[in-house]
């Protein structure tokens, strides 16, 4: 019965989208009614939000044997609290792994996971790491699973430890770089307050009443696609809208970028996997 609800939800999430489109198309468009009929049919959504199918999925895939090595991810994946221990953990990422000497947010933990300790290929993961069309990769549902487990939680980015700190002042720097075509940097459109493009509201990333929207409800079910999509796309689909070249799948990069927008939205509610246009 779950199924078949959040199965309904999906159907009209498209019709919701077609909605969006008309007001994103029509011209002389008042931007705050759209804006508010955008958050109505969100709130209309979240009961029957389909991300929960993907959490579902999600959690088979933590808890079976899998890879090579034939083990889960339950019992040998530590995500920053222990191993297979995932409440809060994903609100206290990114975070530094002594293990992997690095600094990683959920999706690159959870693929680090995968080859170091089920066995998994890296490069095999990152030929299709996100979802398009009916196509949704493992890593999808499980970052949308691990999320799951920090709805309606505090974001609380460890910024004090010496190693994260630096990866946030690593990330302020990539976001202010200006560079390619167009000269942008990150902060072209998200580095001020009250900029838009089209419909679209640009969150000031640098306060942290920005930085949350630009993390919140990620992972999130794009009603455009019907496809659940990830932070890590989110990022990758940035570089590509500047022109740049697309980065290493599970990058420094990436990480980098995700820790100065998450750390900087610490203390504020993340509600859990979400719904986007």
């Amino acid at each position: 019965m779950r199924k078949l609800r959040i199965i309904g939800a999906a159907c009209t999430a498209a019709a919701l989208a077609a909605t969006g489109m008309a007001f994103a198309q029509s011209d002389g468009v008042d931007h705050a009614k759209a804006d508010a009929e955008f958050a109505k049919f969100r709130a209309e959504m979240e009961d029957s939000n389909p991300a929960e199918l993907f959490e579902m999925k999600g959690e088979e895939l933590w808890k079976a044997k899998r890879g090579p090595k034939n083990v889960s991810l339950a019992e040998s994946c530590d995500m920053g609290l222990g191993i297979g221990k995932l409440d809060g953990a994903y609100v206290k990422m990114p975070r530094y792994f002594a293990d992997a000497d690095k600094v990683m947010d959920a999706e690159r933990r959870i693929v680090w996971c995968m080859t170091e300790k089920q066995g998994f290929s890296f490069d095999e993961i990152a030929k299709r790491p996100f979802a398009s069309g009916n196509y949704t990769p493992d890593i999808t549902s499980l970052v949308t699973f691990v999320a799951g487990h920090s709805r309606n939680m505090k974001f609380a980015v460890p910024i004090k430890d010496p190693k994260v700190k630096e990866a946030w002042e690593i990330g302020k720097e990539i976001a202010a770089y200006r560079a390619g075509p167009y000269d942008f940097s990150c902060n072209t459109c998200h580095g001020s307050d009250g900029k838009r493009i089209r419909m679209q509201n640009l969150p000031n990333l640098a306060k942290p009443e920005g930085a949350i929207k630009g993390v919140f409800g990620w992972p999130g079910y794009r009603m455009t696609g019907g496809v659940m999509l990830t932070s890590q796309w989110r990022m990758n689909d940035c570089f590509r809208q500047q022109r740049f070249p697309e980065p290493k799948y599970a990058s420094d990069t990436v990480t980098y970028l995700l820790t100065y927008m998450t750390a900087t939205a610490n203390g504020q509610l993340y509600k859990g996997p979400g719904i986007k246009r």
